[in-house]
C-alpha cells in the first residue's frame, strides 16, 4: 500500500530537481519496466494499477492515460568519456526531450558507439525523454561533456569531426569514414559557433524537391539520414 507520502514523492519525480534530489526517475508501462527490471539498474519500486486502484494510478502517471504498470528507478552514476574511437555523435544543446529520446532510439538501432551531448542538452531522464526513447535509455545513455573540447580531442586522434549544417558538402556524394564524431545542431539555432569552429568538415542533406521546400529537418530525422549514410559506405 502506497502511503501519503510514497504518492507525493513519485509525483514530484516530474520535476528535475526532485529527480536530482532524490536520485530517481520513473518509468511507465509494460514495455519500460521490464527494460528496467533486465537493464541491471536499482529497480526501487515496482507499482501495479490492479493493486493500488485505478484512481491512485491517474495521480501518479503523467501519461494521458495512465498505464498497468510504471516502476520508480535509481539513477545510475554518469557515465565518463571513453577515448575517442569508434562512429559517435555530439548532440550540441538539443533542448526538446521528444527529439533527444529519439535521437538515442536511433544511434541505438545504427550501432553508435557513444552519444554524447552539450551541458545544456536536456536531461536524460526526463519522463517525455524516457517515453520517446522506448527503452534505449537502459542500454544507452549521453555522455555530459564540453563540446569544443571533444571535438579537439577527436581531432588530436586524427578522427574527423562532422557538422551537419543547411550550407556545406552534400553528405550523399561525400567519403564518409567508419570512425568520426558526427555533430547535430540545436533545433533553432544548429552547431553553436564554438562547436562549429572544430569541425573538420560541413555536410548537408540536400532537398530534392522543387521550388519551395521545408526550411529545415526535424534534428532527429536528420540524424537518421546522417548516421544511416555513415554506416551504408
Amino acid at each position: 500500500m502506497l502511503s501519503a507520502n510514497d504518492i507525493k514523492t513519485i509525483r514530484s519525480l516530474r520535476e528535475k530537481k526532485y529527480r536530482d534530489s532524490f536520485g530517481l526517475f520513473v518509468v511507465e508501462g509494460e514495455k519500460m519496466v521490464a527494460e528496467a527490471l533486465a537493464s541491471g539498474l536499482k529497480v526501487e519500486q515496482v507499482i501495479r494499477r490492479d493493486e493500488v486502484g485505478e484512481k491512485t494510478m491517474e495521480r501518479l502517471s503523467g501519461l494521458s492515460t495512465p498505464p498497468p504498470v510504471m516502476a520508480v528507478v535509481r539513477q545510475p552514476s554518469d557515465p565518463a568519456p571513453g577515448k575517442p574511437a569508434g562512429l559517435c555523435l555530439a548532440l550540441d544543446s538539443i533542448r526538446d526531450p521528444g527529439n533527444l529520446g529519439t535521437i538515442l532510439r536511433i544511434a541505438d538501432w545504427f550501432g553508435i558507439d557513444t552519444v554524447y551531448a552539450s551541458p545544456d542538452t536536456v536531461e536524460v531522464f526526463n519522463p517525455k525523454v524516457i517515453q520517446a526513447s522506448m527503452g534505449t535509455i537502459f542500454r544507452k545513455r549521453p555522455v555530459y561533456c564540453d563540446l569544443p573540447s571533444l571535438c579537439e580531442s577527436f581531432t588530436s586522434a586524427s578522427l574527423g569531426v562532422f557538422g551537419t549544417f543547411l550550407e556545406g558538402d552534400d553528405i550523399y556524394s561525400c567519403e564518409l569514414p567508419s570512425e568520426a564524431l558526427i555533430v547535430m545542431g540545436n533545433e533553432s539555432d544548429g552547431v553553436s559557433r564554438e562547436v562549429a569552429a572544430r569541425v573538420t568538415r560541413r555536410l548537408t542533406i540536400p532537398s530534392f524537391s522543387k521550388g519551395t521546400h521545408a526550411e529545415s529537418l526535424n534534428v532527429a530525422v536528420a540524424t537518421a539520414v546522417t548516421v544511416s549514410e555513415f554506416r551504408r559506405r
